[in-house]
């Protein structure tokens, strides 16, 4: 009885340094992104936390953090890149003024529509751009969709490209989107993504572009009655990830991460397309205005001036620009 008593207790002592051994080597992740529970990217991001943790039998867990309660995006880019935080869904708006080759996919029409955008992305495209973020200290594991944004306003519908001049419109921080407005005529006021409803309110701005679940989920349907389809841009975003903390790990753990985080991205796409559907129901049972574009090749030909300036000041990414283009 003793000699059972002996080894039950070892027996214990040795699933408690296991199970403690495991504790130790067990890796937890801290994960941002700036939208609320239920938004296509919230869940894509639960989804790929669910997933990291059940291919790696829970040795890899992901915390996430939403609705950006961390920080605001301009503060978790930089967060990342230096290791504060490891893991975070972003636009890749912000971050094309620190990686060149990210930049290229904010000029205006680059791409022809939101699927040639994904072909673009999960081909050599995104590869070269992936290649330039690392320089900056981030990889991405996948691209997630953002849809195409379109302009919205409070005075009148935008048909031409002299609709917008003296108009105040609301833009990301960055030269490219200034440059835009600029050249149709409007004021670029470059505000913070939280800020823009109160400024649409208040007048501080007469517009801003961006897609249908914004438009919608941040209310800015409600102060801002004309919504035009420009589809001006398409911006990606990334599942990006601190590159140094990432190529730290293991082949087995790098590939498990990357495999999740693509599997992560098709549920993700899959949502964002419903989510268009339905946010664009809510703003039409609203009743506010919206208006296709006869002519979008007039908004095209008056981005040349910005075309022109971008790459006669980065000819590097001209081969880019033409690689995207010339994508299938």
């Amino acid at each position: 009885m003793k000699s059972f008593k002996k080894s039950l207790l070892t027996l214990s002592a040795v699933a408690l340094a296991m199970a403690s051994a495991a504790s130790v080597n067990a890796t937890e992740w801290k994960g941002w992104n700036i939208h609320k529970a239920g938004y296509p990217n919230t869940v894509g991001m639960d989804k790929f936390a669910e997933l990291v943790a059940e291919k790696s039998g829970g040795d890899f867990t992901i915390k996430m953090f939403h609705a950006g309660v961390l920080g605001s995006q301009p503060d978790a880019i930089e967060q990342v890149r230096i290791g504060g935080l490891e893991i975070a869904n972003f636009s890749l708006g912000p971050i094309g003024p620190i990686v060149p080759e990210a930049n290229v996919l904010s000029l205006p029409f680059v791409f022809k529509d939101v699927d040639h955008m994904h072909r673009a992305m999960d081909g050599a495209v995104g590869d070269t751009i992936n290649a330039g973020m690392e320089k900056k200290g981030l990889i991405s594991l996948a691209w997630y969709d953002a849809g195409a944004r379109s302009f919205y306003n409070s005075k009148k519908p935008i048909m031409q490209p002299s609709d917008l001049e003296g108009m105040k419109v609301r833009v990301m921080n960055n030269e490219l989107y200034s440059g835009m407005i600029s050249s149709l005529g409007g004021n670029p006021s470059p505000i913070a993504y939280a800020e823009v409803f109160q400024a649409l309110k208040t007048g501080v701005v007469d517009g801003a572009e961006n897609g249908w679940p914004e438009y919608e989920s941040m209310g800015h349907f409600e102060v801002a009655g004309y919504y035009s389809l420009s589809q001006h841009l398409i911006i990606p975003q990334c599942l990006c990830v601190n590159a140094k903390m990432y190529r730290a790990l293991s082949e087995e753990d790098q590939a498990m991460l990357k495999e999740a985080a693509v599997e992560s991205a098709a549920v993700q796409r899959d949502l964002w397309k419903a989510r268009e559907l339905s946010s664009r129901a809510i703003v039409e049972k609203a009743g506010n205005k919206i208006n296709e574009i006869p002519n979008k090749a007039e908004f095209q030909a008056a981005m040349q001036p910005v075309y022109t300036k971008y790459l006669g000041d980065n000819p590097e990414l001209k081969p880019l620009v033409e690689l995207i283009q010339s994508t299938n």
